[in-house]
């Protein structure tokens, strides 16, 4: 099983740039472009939040028209910069978001891997939050298959990655308690995340969890104790976690064109 995780999409609606720079329907284009052309195709792509850039209604239409021409299913979850009702409105029918409830969490389940959305939203915030309520959501959801290879994907990572900046609206409730439940099901393969803008893993709760760039800008990689906030436009990419039946491998694909490939041997001989 192949997933293909894209995240930090930031759609905006009217032509109206992030940030006042950044063309991200541009860059989504390149990005759905980038997935057709990938062999083998995915079976699933995952959306690890910030799908939008303000919560518009206007920008999830735009959204679903970028993502139409994928035969995929696309599987999204809420980041920061997310509405969770105009959300609900936007991918209403898709047949794995809850039609009401507080949160936006779901299992998908029809495939090798379990995929479990989490939904680490706080309305007008840019950190995230796991309140009990949901913390217990998980708890169960892992206790009804506890043999079956699992992905966790959620927009706030549950770790901090050492560029400040990001860390200070990182994930500031619940990270202890994620921990322990993860920690109490060997069978989680991956906890997937977004919202950090850079390729980043760590060693976490007995699995590895891990980070996805931008399918747009990228945050400046800067470990100094007051690095200030800051964005880069380096190349954006998307990250493949290929199931192989004993295990999950990942690869961060870059998107654009790039000369290439060339051949290390010509006539069976290696060329020097």
């Amino acid at each position: 099983m192949l997933i293909a995780q894209i995240s930090d999409l930031h759609i905006t609606a009217g032509e109206r740039l992030a940030y006042g720079k950044v063309d991200t329907t541009a860059a989504l284009k390149a990005c759905v472009r980038h997935l057709l052309a990938l062999e083998p195709q995915p079976d699933v792509i995952v959306a690890t939040g910030d799908l939008v850039d303000c919560g518009l209604d206007a920008e999830y239409e735009v959204l679903k028209a970028l993502l139409a021409p994928l035969p995929q299913p696309v599987l999204v979850i809420p980041g920061n910069h997310d509405d969770r009702a105009a959300l609900r409105r936007a991918f209403r029918g898709m047949g794995y978001l809850p039609e009401e409830g507080p949160f936006l969490q779901y299992v998908v389940a029809d495939g090798p891997v379990r995929l479990i959305g989490l939904d680490t939203l706080v309305p007008e915030a840019g950190h995230g939050a796991l309140c009990a309520d949901r913390l217990r959501w998980l708890a169960d959801t892992l206790a009804e298959a506890p043999d079956a290879p699992t992905v966790v994907m959620m927009h706030h990572p549950p770790f901090r990655t050492g560029i400040l900046h990001m860390d200070e609206i990182g994930l500031l409730e619940g990270m202890t308690d994620l921990a322990a439940i993860i920690g109490n099901h060997v069978n989680v393969e991956r906890v997937i995340c977004g919202h950090v803008h850079r390729a980043v893993e760590r060693r976490y709760a007995g699995t590895l969890a891990s980070i996805c760039p931008s399918t747009s800008h990228q945050v400046t990689l800067d470990l100094r104790p007051k690095g200030p906030p800051a964005f880069v436009l380096e190349p954006p990419a998307i990250q493949l976690h290929l199931w192989t039946g004993d295990g999950i491998t990942s690869h961060t694909s870059v998107i654009g064109a790039y000369d290439g490939p060339y051949p290390f041997f010509a006539e069976g001989a290696l060329i020097v």
